[in-house]
């Protein structure tokens, strides 16, 4: 847990900017976060920190929390945070053989992936152009599992060049390898011998993107 005393220095230090070379006192931090100056010393002593009272003069100075209550440097942050890229995830979409609905505007989340790990799995594109869907059912096993979280890259829609997409259809939203048959249709191939492949017209297929990569769940 932060200590409010040393807070209170950190606080005293940006107050001085204001003040010159005139000290700074505790009354004038109580000032500063709109708290009674008496309320601040109980506080002060007790060790009690007043968390939205400091949230809202960080966001008013524009100042980091983290180095007012750890005096952690930003540019630390920074580097810690550049090894990880940001993926939305739609954790309420699911594509599969046997349906599901394709639906771009739900709630999404975000998962933080440390790119050595995309690396690994073989994603070297910019993650800002990934999205990540879940995979239900087993039509494309052994290469995925139901549970597995697939990431997508939507700027990926040639099929020519192989490989899994992700595809929006009049049944739904379906993970397959897609064939293109001389008479225009395509052919949606299972990797699982217990599917057959399943014809339909291409203007009802709109390719989403091309799963990259995959996370697996162990049973």
């Amino acid at each position: 847990m932060p200590d409010f005393k040393d807070i209170l220095l950190r606080l005293k230090d940006v107050l001085s900017q204001d003040v010159g070379n005139r000290k700074v006192f505790d009354k004038d931090v109580a000032e500063a976060l709109n708290i009674n100056h008496v309320t601040l010393a109980t506080m002060k002593n007790r060790n009690k920190i007043p968390y939205q009272e400091l949230l809202d003069f960080c966001a008013r100075r524009k100042i980091s929390i983290n180095w007012l209550f750890y005096n952690q440097i930003v540019e630390s942050l920074t580097q810690e945070t550049e090894r990880f890229a940001r993926i939305r995830y739609f954790h309420d979409i699911y594509a599969s053989a046997g349906g599901g609905a394709e639906n771009y505007d739900v709630a999404e989340a975000y998962l933080h992936v440390d790119e050595a790990i995309l690396e690994r799995i073989g994603v070297r594109c910019k993650t800002e152009e990934i999205e990540a869907i879940n995979v239900l059912g087993d039509s494309m096993e052994p290469t995925l599992h139901e549970g597995n979280v697939v990431l997508v890259d939507r700027t990926q829609v040639q099929i020519h060049r192989g490989g899994i997409f992700v595809l929006a259809t009049p049944g739904g939203l379906f993970i397959k390898r897609l064939q293109l048959k001389a008479d225009g249709s395509l052919e949606l191939v299972s990797d699982n011998g217990m599917y057959v492949p399943e014809r339909i017209e291409a203007k009802q297929v709109r390719v989403l993107g091309k799963v990259v990569g995959a996370f697996t769940k162990i049973a």
